[in-house]
């Protein structure tokens, strides 16, 4: 058996920011079944491929194989979800010819954390020992990474099947039932039709959840949604789910998921402010907590510019908390100001792969820094204080730039500095000869050396020539 571990990897996956499946999506049956065993095409015949999954350690992929000559590389071609291509792994191959098995343990623990709920596809291929042209590729086998820590209950309705281990039937129909609701309603929104089913894992305790969401996970998350896979993972204990913040947090979460789908292409994602502020309007509006937490910012000077809100928001709970009111304050001055028709070409246009000034400039005729600022001169603010890489202060400068040696005072015209005595060297007297003659000493030294060996170099080739 010829086998790696996920540990003895080469190099980590990026399994966790991998987009999708597309390798063979058609070709494989039900998830985790494998596809007919291929017949030798030539030097390489594939048997059935198997894989199999555990939460706690991962997925093996295994693939029987008889080859009737030498394998000079062997690839596993690991694709998660619909990505475009392929991650391709490199694993020790067999030894000489005849039968064998190729093994490779997708281990999150050290190749990268994978969300329970990804679909992941392998593929074997061998390249000859003698011709790197020479390839054979094997069946796809797929199977979906879960969470089997948990004997989860499942309600499924129209779009979305709700996943849940604790609490009555009650408790799973009443989340559906939001969950159903808050994609109907941004679908209508963002006139888009959903089809493909969403999947809604509701986990009762923080450290398990924490688990499924990965390290990197921020303490203050309490809902995650998952494009890449339709998947939406929430934090609900079984006593809370008629607790009012319940009907924010899956409605938000589940916006996203739309947003994706009205918003999504291969080439630039729309700023987090608008994907963010659209899931807040719809799950709660722009709300008096909100609304005063920037209305004190802007009188504070300490808003965060939008093009500051394009990406990941701040880590602190205070300007986290501030990055969300503010997006929700720009949309709902987008909508005040443009009207909804406007939002909605805004955030849909962008599935055209256009930039963020394309896509402002058609459905507002303004591009996103001028939004910006008309958002910002709406509530009052002056601009606020930006931060980031700032110019290097002036190092020290060299005497030799300064002036005319041995001087005091004299300088050479347009030489910035050299009669400032803030500017260290400025304004005093160098021995340009004292300073020269270090440096002359030193090559004289060298090149008496050099000549040395080249003499010493013919006599003992004349020498030899002579013998």
């Amino acid at each position: 058996m010829v086998g790696v571990s996920g540990a003895r990897a080469a190099r980590r996956l990026a399994l966790g920011v991998l987009a999708s499946l597309a390798i063979a999506a058609a070709a494989v049956g039900p998830l985790g079944a494998a596809a007919p065993v291929a017949a030798a095409t030539g030097w390489a015949e594939f048997g059935t491929p198997t894989a199999t999954s555990s939460f706690t350690e991962g997925v093996t992929f295994s693939q029987p194989i008889a080859v009737t000559r030498e394998v000079g590389r062997v690839e596993l071609l690991l694709t998660a979800a619909n990505a475009i291509g392929p991650t391709v792994i490199e694993v020790p191959g067999p030894a000489g010819t005849g039968a064998s098995t190729l093994t490779y343990l997708v281990d999150p623990s050290v190749d990268g954390h994978v969300p329970p709920n990804t679909p992941l596809t392998g593929r074997w291929r061998l390249v000859g020992a003698d011709d790197p042209t020479d390839i054979e590729v094997g069946p796809p086998v797929r199977i979906t990474y879960e969470d089997d820590r948990f004997d989860w209950r499942t309600e499924a309705g129209d779009l979305v099947k709700v996943h849940w281990y604790e609490g009555t039937d009650a408790f799973g129909s009443r989340a559906l039932k939001i969950g159903e609701d808050a994609v109907q309603q941004a679908a209508d929104l963002l006139r888009v039709t959903e089809s493909d089913p969403v999947d809604f894992f509701v986990y009762a305790d923080r450290d398990a959840f924490y688990d499924a969401l990965g390290p990197g996970t921020r303490e203050n998350v309490g809902g995650q949604a998952n494009a890449e896979i339709r998947t939406m993972f929430a934090l609900i204990p079984s006593d809370e789910i008629d607790q009012a913040w319940v009907g924010i947090v899956i409605p938000h979460e589940l916006t996203h998921l739309v947003f994706d789908t009205a918003a999504s292409n291969p080439y630039h994602f729309p700023p987090r402010w608008l994907n963010e502020g659209l899931a807040v309007d719809l799950s709660q509006g722009y709300d008096r907590s909100d609304r005063g937490a920037v209305e004190g910012a802007a009188g504070a000077g300490t808003l965060i510019p939008l093009d500051g809100l394009t990406g990941q928001f701040p880590t602190s709970f205070d300007r986290f908390s501030l990055a969300y009111a503010e997006s929700v304050s720009a949309v709902d001055y987008l909508i005040r100001t443009y009207g909804p028709d406007a939002l909605v070409s805004l955030i849909r246009s962008y599935a055209d792969g256009q930039t963020d000034n394309e896509a402002f400039g058609a459905a507002l005729g303004v591009d996103m820094s001028a939004f910006g600022e008309a958002w910002l001169e709406d509530l009052g603010a002056a601009a606020p204080k930006r931060y980031g890489p700032q110019p290097a202060p002036p190092g020290p400068i060299p005497s030799a730039w300064l002036g005319k040696a041995g001087v005091p005072g004299a300088s050479d015209p347009g030489v910035p500095g050299a009669s400032d005595p803030g500017v260290p060297g400025a304004g005093t007297s160098t021995d340009a000869t004292g300073s020269f003659l270090p440096i002359l000493l030193v090559v004289v030294v060298i090149a008496v050396g050099l000549i040395v060996v080249v003499v010493t170099v013919r006599r003992r080739r004349l020498g030899s020539r002579s013998s």
